[in-house]
């Protein structure tokens, strides 16, 4: 729920360097479905041909960086929006394993509990994500 992911996120804060408020933020931040706000593809110029069933997640670009936009509730995403919005719902690991340098994160923008991930964090979380695939590849053959 969006609520343990703030309380992490607070905890996370008061000491950026606790290896434990790291580890379940993370942890819960990879098993959270979030709400990604997508572009209606009407609104889009007509040499942007989409596959059926393929989306374009929003992008917003602030002070050169360009920020893949996600929340953790429809609430939060229509705070920000103002307004009715497509959106699909992503797991945090599917995020972490899709979202490629130059990329950067922007969760719970508008929000008291918004962050910032940056590549290297997400590369890192992709990381992660790969180790733990692999562990339960793994897992399922010695099975």
């Amino acid at each position: 729920t969006a609520e343990t992911l703030d309380q992490a996120l607070a905890l996370l804060r008061q000491d950026m360097t606790n290896a434990t408020s790291q580890s379940k933020f993370y942890d819960l931040f990879l098993n959270t479905t979030f709400c990604v706000p997508t572009l209606d593809p009407k609104e889009l110029s007509s040499d942007v041909t989409l596959e059926e069933g393929q989306v374009l997640p929003l992008i917003v670009e602030s002070d050169g960086n360009d920020y893949l936009m996600i929340f953790d509730s429809e609430e939060r995403l229509k705070s920000w929006t103002g307004t009715e919005t497509t959106w699909i719902g992503v797991p945090g690991h599917v995020l972490a394993a899709t979202t490629m340098p130059p990329l950067h994160i922007a969760m719970n923008v508008g929000s008291d509990y918004a962050k910032q991930f940056l590549p290297d964090e997400i590369a890192w979380l992709r990381e992660v994500v790969e180790r733990c695939n692999q562990n339960a590849a793994a897992g399922q053959q010695a099975g």
